[in-house]
């Protein structure tokens, strides 16, 4: 009996996301990531190949005791809305990465709105 773990079912969800959604240097994306311990999210041109913000619960900004909950994933959700701002970049497209839209994500996204970032 085959049996298929939890990390590779999210990556095919999000090979089939990334199907559809790809950022441009008009409107880049905004992509997640949740680990055990930690937040990271990062703003990405796809036709250039480059990142060009990045925000993550590794940073010295963020520093304290770690958890990748809803209120890391905030405070995350708003750094990397400053930081594009910052950068004159005020839409995006926002890219799950394979995680339900619920709690952590839907928390790192309301907080960019909230920042700033049109999503």
């Amino acid at each position: 009996m085959a049996t298929i773990n939890r990390k590779v079912i999210r990556g095919r969800i999000h090979n089939r996301i990334r199907r559809k959604v790809s950022g441009t240097a008009e409107r880049p994306r905004l992509c997640v990531y949740f680990s055990g311990k930690h937040v990271y999210a990062q703003v990405v041109d796809d036709e250039a190949g480059q990142t060009l913000v990045s925000a993550g619960t590794t940073e010295k900004d963020l520093q304290g005791k770690h958890a990748a909950n809803r209120a890391t994933a905030e405070k995350v959700g708003r750094l990397i809305a400053e930081r594009a701002l910052a950068k004159k970049i005020d839409k995006a497209v926002f890219d799950r990465g394979g995680f339900l839209y619920h709690g952590k994500v839907k928390a790192l996204a309301d907080a960019a709105r909230e920042g700033g970032l049109k999503l």
